[in-house]
């Protein structure tokens, strides 16, 4: 049988509770042809799925959207042979389908994974699109220069761990934000940035502000809020910013867009310094990008040049409870759940 999570209802609430998804199984699909069906293997928790389910792209009843590393189990002339390890998009589910028909989350084309190259649970994390993310907004929007500060907020998160030590590689002085201190120790002794401060504590701001005696001319943004507030104030003229995420203001209930409102309380400063501001759209960087990413990020992860923790969850049942703790800073590193036994 096949497992699944469907939305249950078009959330109104400002963050998941356990009643916005609802549990079942089905018997597993039977692949057409141009085929293939797929054992899911892990799957990814993304802050922007909450968005999907709140503005209605994932509409009740469907099976709840999530990129995954898959296995073939089983081929009707597909593009993938049986036992071939795949990333695609199975979805809060068991099994899935690849291949003719089948529709993909846009940019997302299943692709053949190589289990001898990297574990297969990078293909969601540091060699996926969360790696792909952090290097289209560090590396090519960006572009950091040595002995530039840089300042990387939910920096031991997924896509700023990754952030940060590519800055750090491109010879910038990096200082993170993150919240309780073994996240701040991480990001201090294990991802060996220069300086890292906890939004949590009450003098945050100050602390930040010591922590960057140049100012700061590159900005990371993954949180809003007041951890932004606090950066604005240091950022230098013709200082760049990523705008990745704002997930501090994903469970607004009063009816704002939180871009809207992040770009209206930094306009004055934007416009007096002359701050470059990139939203951040991995899919804009899919075609040009990857394979450079893949290869570069690939041998920085080879060398130890690059680290890289994840926060697993063991079973599908568990996907929403993982989806919570992701969305609300109780997970460490990139969250994704563990539905059935890698072997490799």
């Amino acid at each position: 049988m096949n497992k699944q999570w469907r939305l249950a209802h078009t959330p109104s609430g400002g963050w998941p509770v356990d009643l916005d998804f609802r549990f079942g199984q089905e018997a597993l699909p039977e692949p057409a042809p141009g085929q293939v069906l797929t054992r899911t293997l892990y799957l990814s928790m993304d802050p922007y799925q909450w968005g999907r389910r709140r503005n209605g792209t994932e509409l009740p009843g469907q099976i709840c959207h999530g990129r995954t590393v898959s296995q073939v189990v089983s081929s009707n002339r597909g593009p993938f042979e049986v036992g071939d390890y795949i990333f695609n998009t199975n979805g809060w589910q068991s099994y899935g389908l690849s291949g003719e028909g089948v529709s993909h989350f846009g940019y997302m084309h299943p692709r053949r994974l190589d289990p001898l190259g990297a574990p297969l649970s990078t293909a969601i994390g540091v060699l996926g699109m969360l790696g792909l993310t952090a290097y289209a907004g560090m590396m090519v929007q960006c572009q950091p220069r040595a002995g530039e500060t840089v300042i990387v907020s939910a920096a031991s998160g997924g896509v700023g761990q990754v952030a940060a030590q590519l800055a750090k590689l491109a010879g910038c002085r990096v200082v993170g934000i993150a919240g309780r201190p073994e996240k701040v120790d991480f990001c201090l002794g294990q991802l060996g940035l220069d300086a890292c401060v906890s939004h949590l504590d009450e003098d945050f701001h100050e602390q930040l502000r010591k922590a960057c005696p140049d100012g700061c001319d590159i900005y990371f943004e993954n949180v809003g809020g007041k951890v932004f507030a606090a950066v604005l104030g240091l950022l230098n003229q013709n200082a760049r910013i990523t705008l990745c995420g704002l997930i501090s203001q994903y469970g607004n209930t009063d009816g704002s867009n939180p871009h809207t409102v992040w770009q209206a309380s930094g306009q004055q400063v934007f416009a007096v310094r002359e701050v470059a501001v990139h939203p951040l759209f991995v899919g804009n960087f899919v075609d040009e990008y990857q394979e450079r990413f893949l290869s570069e990020v690939g041998e920085y992860i080879k060398d130890n040049k690059i680290f890289y923790r994840e926060d697993r969850w063991a079973g599908l049942e568990k996907a929403p409870q993982a989806f919570q703790a992701m969305l609300s800073g109780g997970n460490f590193g990139k969250t994704l759940v563990e539905v059935s036994e890698d072997t490799t």
